[in-house]
Order: structure tokens, then sequence, then C-alpha cells
């Protein structure tokens, strides 16, 4: 099976980062048309006569380089292991044309906005936060990351620098639930419904100034954007503007 060129581009491995058990962030060097901040690219490699990839979000913003992949192994997956198996020097195939409409462009006006997110799903806000766009656009900013152990709570490095450059801006808060070590310990559906969420925010979650991006585990998705709705949010859609955006990561 041959590879088509005119959608696939060969990609040099600069490095592969283990952060966790599973968790890994690919640095790749490779062409690809210009993208948005939130979109996502593909990896592919031929395995056993069969070109196979997946979908991944960028970590890096449109205009840095390596390109940045933060991805999970599946234990059983046919290609996340193989990915993990990846040297500097390897070649991974990238798609060569971004997609995906989790862009701070769909999102209307607001005062403050919330990201939320569980897991790998951290890499698209990062993407959006190394822009100005967020910065200029709104008053406030916080960012929320749920996961399990505090091993999973990547980049932590990339997050100090939004708080060091936009102190009054930003707010940061982890979600760690199995065990101590986070700003609280309950899912970010319990924190929003608590009150604990906008608590340690200092500011109100309300459709009136909010905008909510909402990535990662299906069911922290339907969870919040049933608590929101319940507060008179709407799903942002593009024939009907709304104040939750969303993407499933699976």
């Amino acid at each position: 099976m041959s590879i088509d060129l005119h959608k696939w581009s060969p990609g040099r491995v600069v490095e592969l980062h283990r952060w966790a058990d599973a968790l890994y962030s690919l640095r790749v060097e490779a062409e690809i048309e210009p993208f948005e901040a939130g979109q996502f690219g593909r990896l592919g490699l031929m395995l056993d006569g069969e070109f196979v990839s997946r979908p991944y979000s960028f970590v890096n913003a449109p205009e840095e380089r390596p390109l940045d992949f933060y991805f999970i192994v599946i234990p059983d997956g046919r290609l996340s292991p193989k990915l993990a198996a990846l040297r500097p020097g390897d070649t991974v195939w990238v798609a060569r044309k971004p997609s995906g409409f989790f862009t701070l462009s769909q999102v209307p006006a607001g005062k403050f906005l919330w990201l939320l997110a569980t897991g790998t799903a951290l890499g698209p806000f990062l993407s959006i936060l190394k822009t100005q766009t967020p910065w200029q656009r709104f008053l406030k900013i916080v960012l929320v990351h749920g996961v399990r152990t505090r091993s999973e709570l990547a980049y932590q490095a990339t997050i100090a620098g939004f708080r060091s450059v936009h102190l009054r801006q930003f707010r940061f808060f982890s979600s760690v639930t199995r065990e101590p070590g986070g700003d609280f310990s309950v899912r970010i559906p319990q924190a929003i419904e608590s009150g604990l969420l906008e608590e340690l925010a200092g500011t109100a979650l309300a459709p009136e100034d909010s905008q909510v991006m909402i990535c990662g585990n299906p069911e922290m998705v339907k969870d919040t954007v049933a608590l929101l709705q319940a507060r008179g949010f709407k799903e942002n859609l593009r024939k009907s503007p709304g104040q939750i955006t969303t993407e499933r990561y699976w």
C-alpha cells in the first residue's frame, strides 16, 4: 500500500517525552498546512502492510515548532503503543491538512473564559493559550485539568508560564481524584455543582458573561453540559450561538 504524499507529510521524531505510565508527548518536525489553535492533526504509521492513522490535537501554537502531540497509550490499541516506541530520528506520518472546529473563532464574545479538560484533552487548551487571542478577548481565564493521579498533571512548566505572564488574568486548578495533591479531589462536574470551583476562582459561572469550552472524557462532558444547561447556558451551535463549546475525546 502506498501513502498519498499530497495528504501525508513524512515527519521526523524530535522527542518522545514520557509524563506518566501511559502518557506521552510526541514532538515532530513535519510540513503541514497552517492551522488554528484548538484544531487537531492525524498521525499515521505503516503497520503490517496497512496504513493506520488516528487524530491527535496540537499542543503547540500554530507558529510554534516542533509539532507537539499529547497522547495516552491504549494497551490493545493498534497505533498508540507503536507511537510510544518511536525514538528521535524515526519517521511518523503527519496529515498535511489539520481539522476541527474546537477553536476560539467559533466561540462568541464573553467576559470570562472557562476551559475544562480531563486527561490528554488539556492539549488543545494549551495550544489556544499559547496564542494572544484569548488574552485579548477575555478579562479572566480559568483552566481546570482533571486527572486521576498527580503524575498525570502534565505541562506544569507551560501552565506556570501562563501564570507568570498573566498573573491577574489567569487561574489554574487541578482535580486529582484518586490521591491527594490537587486543588480539589472531586470530578469537575461535582466541583461546579457544589460551587467549589467558583469559590476557588473568585468568579461566578453565569451565562450572562461566561463562555465555557469543555474537552475530554465523554461522561465529564455530558455531566458538565447538563449542569450548565440547568443554569441557563446553551450549547454553542453555528446557527444558534450559545455559551458551551464542546469536544469529546473518544
